[in-house]
């Protein structure tokens, strides 16, 4: 039977990085072994890896899944795929000078997309081939994935709907996620994408290094930010369903796609810890300054990527949700500042306090490594003199990611007319202010 039709609504297990197990048919899961002989109803034993077999405990992932067809069977002979403009690190396509971008929100295209075909590559990071670094990209969806599906060996995928909500049909379990949440899918798991509610756009961060976890939080102690139990995991569901059925794979960068007689969505019970979760941005819990001068963005990390280097990411997701301002005589918006970490950013819904005329939601800006930006001059003109009462930012949600590495702009991203030629122009009234005599 296709559960497709007979599990039409998610349901989930919670706890993130946690070591589940779940089972669509009574008995599925073997008892007390991960591969036993012969398994329940046929099935065939296989386990996922994400990470080395020797990684320590801590970080080793790795689920064990009894299937209708085991992966092997889940092949064909591939063909180089279009990869319209869905680009992987290395990519030189253009040269620009250095210096702080910012793009207008981008229409939907007027043409037929399916998830993976509406992947438009903003930047790229490191090089994909070394697992090193990152791509951010936008998708633009028109028409749900029939008897398509995708996956990549490339890196995770960290969904972020902005307009429009999404259903995953993945070898785990069925997720829906609407603007305000957030999506993991690991890397080698396979997908497909509906469309619930129209047209969609949204964010993606393709992490090519180790697996997003949660930050550590030092002195703030067990509790606050993002909590392990707001994760969620899908339940297992299977589609048993003989139908051609076209198979993308992301691998070395290039797009391949082969003919199945079937669906390989077909995992029956699964237990283990790699798994694709989703998030409620809007259960994160901010920590802030209470008394005057600012706390650096990092309190507002919700998930992170970790490099070789202790303490600096591959890659960050950082949020920017409701929560009140209350410093005293401290210049609230964020600072004026260069960093060594690259940030592209973007606006899921609301307003965002540094530049809240200039940024719209599904727009998005790069400032990268070494170079300045910070609140426009209309920001720094009202923030410096509004009365400093207690504040409250309500229904904003701006998110960011931040990686060690220079991003490189796409040739899609740096031609496209929504990108701001006057950027620069928003810091043109911070004239001089300086005056020996008056301190």
């Amino acid at each position: 039977m296709d559960q497709a039709t007979r599990l039409g609504t998610p349901a989930y297990m919670t706890g993130f990085g946690n070591a589940f197990e779940t089972e669509a048919l009574p008995g599925a899961l073997p008892i007390g072994r991960n591969s036993p002989q012969r398994c329940a109803y046929g099935l065939y034993a296989e386990q996922l890896s994400g990470s080395p077999f020797t990684a320590p405990r801590a970080s080793n992932e790795r689920s064990w899944l009894y299937r209708i067809r085991p992966t092997v069977r889940h092949w064909g002979r591939f063909m180089r795929s279009d990869p319209g403009f869905f680009r992987s690190a290395p990519c030189a396509e253009v040269e620009i000078p250095p210096a702080p971008m910012r793009w207008d929100p981008i229409a939907i295209p007027n043409a037929t997309l399916n998830f993976i075909q509406g992947i438009h590559t903003a930047t790229t990071a490191g090089d994909v081939t070394g697992q090193n670094g990152m791509a951010a990209h936008l998708y633009f969806v028109t028409r749900s994935m029939t008897d398509e599906v995708f996956y990549n060996a490339d890196g995770e995928m960290l969904i972020l709907p902005q307009q429009g909500a999404l259903r995953f049909r993945t070898e785990f379990g069925l997720i829906e996620a609407a603007p305000g949440q957030v999506v993991v899918i690991p890397r080698g798991v396979k997908f497909a994408v509906d469309l619930m509610d129209g047209p969609a756009r949204g964010y993606i961060c393709e992490n090519y290094g180790g697996a997003f976890t949660l930050p550590e939080r030092g002195p703030i102690g067990a509790n606050c930010l993002a909590n392990p139990r707001d994760f969620m995991t899908p339940v297992a569901r299977y589609e048993d369903r003989d139908a051609p059925t076209a198979m993308t794979v992301k691998w070395g960068g290039t797009l391949w796609t082969t003919e199945l007689a079937h669906s390989p969505l077909d995992v029956v019970a699964w237990h283990g810890n790699y798994a694709p979760y989703t998030y409620d941005l809007r259960r994160f819990s901010p920590v802030g300054p209470v008394l005057f001068d600012h706390a650096d963005p990092s309190i507002f990390t919700t998930l992170t990527a970790p490099s070789e280097t202790p303490g600096t990411a591959n890659v960050d997701f950082v949020i920017f949700p409701d929560r009140w301002s209350v410093t005293e005589d401290t210049f609230r918006p964020p600072w004026y500042h260069m960093n060594v970490m690259s940030e592209f950013m973007g606006l899921l819904y609301g307003i965002y306090d540094a530049k809240p005329e200039g940024f719209r939601p599904g727009g998005f800006s790069l400032h990268n490594c070494m170079l300045p930006h910070g609140p426009d001059a209309e920001a720094f003109a009202q923030a410096s003199s509004v009365d400093l009462k207690p504040h409250r930012m309500r229904d904003t949600m701006a998110f960011m990611f931040e990686t060690r590495l220079p991003q490189k702009v796409t040739a899609w991203a740096a031609g496209h007319p929504a990108l701001r030629a006057d950027y620069l122009d928003c810091w043109n009234g911070l004239d001089r202010r300086f005056d020996p005599a008056r301190p």
